[in-house]
């Protein structure tokens, strides 16, 4: 062992002393990842390492205990070297001096390090989301300003700041997010979705986040990778959880990787400019054309979002490990894929495989806006028989989401109206776990809830009852809970700052004195029914229960050995009165309830009436 290390010794001195020896932090602009880990399953890393000088002949060599290098690997472009390291089980952290012989007389070193694996991986971090979490969603740049210094970064192309701007900057940042944990504590959420943070050096309308320029770095606008680990450790602390916001499908074009190609299939490429049809269709249809798969799948999302090559296999290793690399640097708990259903479905599924392999409780959900139960379910594991079985845990729930806006927007009927939540929760026979899906009334890209209802609060408590007591994983969009308004045409209307969020605000919604005696209604109901979740064990994970909607009025029960909740929706503009005789199925034992809604006991529990589109949310009691 001390002729070994003396031989790396050596080797190391020998670099950095030739008389042509560069150092290689200057020499590389990009190696991806910069550093792992040991302990790790996925222990065969590709590390990409780029630079402005020709790579087409460089050779790459290194000795240290439990690590070897597998390959190296030249590509079209010489500005581009793939190397594969084995890290062994046996490896320890440290440096790993990785000796680069660029010419005959050009050398040098670069430390790669080796960090160990996290010990509290599935105890305190990555610890996933279920069904016991209510999940909260915003977008940083409109959430909260707690560092103004970074508002404006030097060298970055959008240099917009302007509030009063739908598409511009408006500053919001990490810090504030830290800012506000409490806040979001003291509401009853129990997980933080945060629209993605990574770089988005784009020149227009980079405050949204979904044009990635480089996967490895927070946006600067937003703080540092420092900081972002940070926020998770202290959202870790305050019993929070943290998902992000993921990209696989595109990238920005400002992507310094689309700068300068690696190769040429690095990305879909078309005679000319070809997008994405957005039908999801020919990818199960039975009947579809090669072309149409083609262009859903390999066409472009927008002009400005180059596609990725995901058959690539150079570019596979690229995304695995960046996802990989995230949850071990900074402990995430989940992963919202966007745009899951345009990505490469094979891919996916090697994706998911490799991220749940390391990460066995992590949870992985994509989006998944589609129309209809079975398409969706096609992108999930679900129970149907068809020759492409997905591994994707959960979807976001667009389904149910439709279906609840329906119940408060659509006239009543047959298929319509408040029978429409009842129907798609029917339809649950086609996924293998229903209760991973993530369902939501509202996002970053939808009308707000608030205005879907035409402003009404009955419906919108009503909404939220649905949302806190159904199956799933509940979400919501940040400003819900004071009645933000917002119809997404275009989306920047549904994406406004938080008032009270930035220094100088006259307003502070994140207080009960800024807030009017409507809005201060609409947060105390959502707060007080996610701290009741919180504490219902029928409500987080016990059965459900529906019955057909009858005269407008949806009953469904919630229930456990130890617990049942009932709750009722009145789909009527006017007041009804319900016998619970029909429900004597699920109210057997049961003789009184507490009201959830108004912290009251209701003695006899064979009646129930409810205001116009109002609703009731009973914990049984014998």
């Amino acid at each position: 062992m001390k002729k070994l290390m003396m031989s790396i010794s050596s080797a190391i001195t020998l670099a950095v002393t030739h008389p042509a020896a560069i150092r290689a932090q200057q020499f590389f602009d990009h190696i991806c990842p910069s550093f792992w880990w040991t302990g790790m399953k996925w222990s065969r890393v590709q590390i990409l390492f780029h630079a402005e000088e020709n790579l087409q002949q460089a050779q790459v060599s290194t000795r240290y205990p439990g690590v070897k290098i597998l390959q190296v690997h030249h590509v079209e472009n010489p500005h581009y070297l793939f190397v594969d390291l084995q890290i062994e089980p046996d490896a320890k952290p440290g440096d790993i001096p990785l000796l680069f012989k660029i010419t005959e007389r050009r050398h040098l070193v670069y430390p790669y390090h080796l960090y160990p694996r996290n010990p509290d991986d599935g105890k305190t971090r990555a610890l996933g989301v279920n069904s016991r979490d209510f999940i909260y969603l915003l977008m940083p740049d409109r959430f909260a300003n707690g560092d103004t210094l970074n508002d404006r970064v030097a060298g970055m192309l959008d240099q917009s700041l302007n509030r009063d701007s739908l598409t511009a900057r408006h500053g919001g940042d990490l810090q504030g997010v830290i800012d506000h944990l409490d806040y979001l504590k003291d509401l009853g959420v129990t997980a933080i979705w945060m629209t993605p943070v990574l770089e988005n050096n784009e020149a227009h309308a980079s405050y949204h986040g979904y044009a990635f320029t480089d996967h490895y770095r927070v946006d600067p606008r937003l703080g540092t990778n420092a900081l972002y680990k940070k926020l998770v450790e202290q959202a870790h602390q305050m019993g929070l959880k943290v998902i992000q916001d993921i990209v696989l499908n595109h990238v920005g074009e400002q992507h310094w990787f689309v700068r300068d190609l690696p190769m040429k299939d690095w990305l879909h490429q078309w005679p000319r400019y070809t997008n994405t049809s957005y039908r999801e269709s020919p990818l199960f249809d039975p009947y579809a054309s090669s072309s149409d798969k083609k262009q859903m799948s390999d066409g472009w999302f927008t002009p400005f979002m180059p596609d990725l090559n995901q058959r690539n296999p150079y570019l596979v290793n690229y995304l695995i490990q960046n996802a990989i690399w995230w949850v071990e640097y900074a402990g995430v708990d989940a992963f919202r894929i966007d745009t899951y259903i345009y990505c490469d479905l094979n891919f996916m599924n090697q994706f998911n495989a490799a991220l749940l392999r390391e990460f066995p409780h992590l949870h992985l959900f994509g989006e998944t806006w589609v129309h209809g139960v079975l398409p969706q379910a096609y992108f999930v594991r679900n129970k149907l028989n068809m020759p492409f079985q997905s591994n994707l845990p959960g979807v976001c729930d667009f389904q149910w989401c439709f279906a609840v806006q329906h119940a408060f927007t659509e006239k009543n009927g047959w298929t319509s109206g408040i029978v429409e939540p009842y129907l798609t929760l029917a339809q649950d026979f086609v996924y293998q776990d229903p209760m991973k899906n993530v369902i939501f009334l509202d996002n970053h890209d939808m009308s707000r809830i608030y205005s879907v209802v035409g402003q009404d609060i009955h419906k919108f408590e009503s909404a939220f009852t649905l949302l806190l007591t159904s199956r799933g994983i509940p979400q919501m969009y940040y400003g819900d809970e004071i009645l933000m308004k917002g119809i997404s045409a275009p989306d920047g209307l549904v994406r406004k700052d938080f008032p009270g969020g930035w220094p100088g605000d006259t307003v502070n919604k994140f207080s009960d004195a800024g807030r009017t005696e409507t809005e201060n209604i609409a947060f105390h109901f959502i707060q007080n029914l996610a701290h009741f979740r919180q504490q219902s064990e029928a409500l987080r994970e016990g059965k459900l229960m529906q019955y057909v909607p009858e005269g407008n009025v949806y009953v469904y029960f919630r229930y456990t050995a130890h617990e049942s909740i009932m709750v009722a929706i009145n789909g009527n503009d006017d007041t009804v009165s319900v016998s619970t005789n029909r429900f004597a199925e699920s109210l057997h034992g049961y003789k009184k309830a507490f009201d959830v809604l108004h912290h009251q006991m209701i003695e006899d529990i064979s009646r129930f009436h409810l205001p116009p589109y109002g609703s009731l949310v009973w914990q049984l009691k014998p």
